[in-house]
C-alpha cells in the first residue's frame, strides 16, 4: 500500500539521536554512478565518519567498499539502513532489516514512503524516517 504521505516518521530530535548512535549503514540501491542521489548521499555520510556497506545487484567496490547483492549476505552489524529504492521494494527490504535483528533504522529516502513497511519496521523495534534525505538531514540536524 503506497501513500503520498508518511504517516510513520521521525521527527527532527529522534534524527539527531539517531545520527549519535548509528555507526554502520547499509545503502539499499547504492548506485556507482557519482551523479546519482545514493552515490552522493552515501559518499556525505561516509566523508563524516560513517561505515558504508553498498547493497547493490553487480559492482564489486563501491567507493571503496565491498558491494553485498542482499542484506542477508552482509557480515556483522548493521546500525542504519537507507534505503534508495522505489517505494515497492521496501516492504521485502523490511522484512530482510527483521530476519538480521540487529538493525535499528529503516530510512527512507527523499520521495520514498511506504507506510505499511514502516508501520512493520516500527512494531518490530526499528525506529523509521520516511521521504528525508539523510545528507540533508545530518548537515542541518547533526
Amino acid at each position: 500500500m503506497e501513500c503520498e504521505f508518511p504517516t510513520v516518521n521521525a521527527d527532527a530530535d529522534e534524527i539527531r539521536r539517531i545520527f549519535k548512535e548509528v555507526k554502520t549503514i547499509a545503502v539499499v540501491g547504492l548506485s556507482p554512478n557519482p551523479s546519482k542521489d545514493s552515490h552522493r548521499v552515501a559518499k556525505y555520510l561516509q566523508s563524516v565518519g560513517y561505515k558504508i556497506i553498498p547493497v547493490y545487484p553487480k559492482e564489486e567496490e563501491i567507493l571503496g567498499e565491498k558491494v553485498y547483492r542482499s542484506l542477508k549476505e552482509i557480515p556483522g552489524n548493521i546500525d542504519m539502513v537507507d534505503i534508495f529504492r522505489k517505494p515497492a521494494a521496501v516492504r521485502p527490504i523490511v522484512e530482510a532489516c527483521k530476519e538480521r535483528g540487529d538493525v535499528k533504522v529503516v530510512w527512507l529516502q527523499a520521495g520514498i514512503v511506504n507506510n505499511e513497511a514502516a508501520e512493520t519496521a516500527k512494531e518490530a523495534g526499528m525506529r523509521v524516517v520516511q521521504s528525508r534525505c539523510a545528507m540533508v538531514d545530518h548537515r542541518n540536524l547533526a
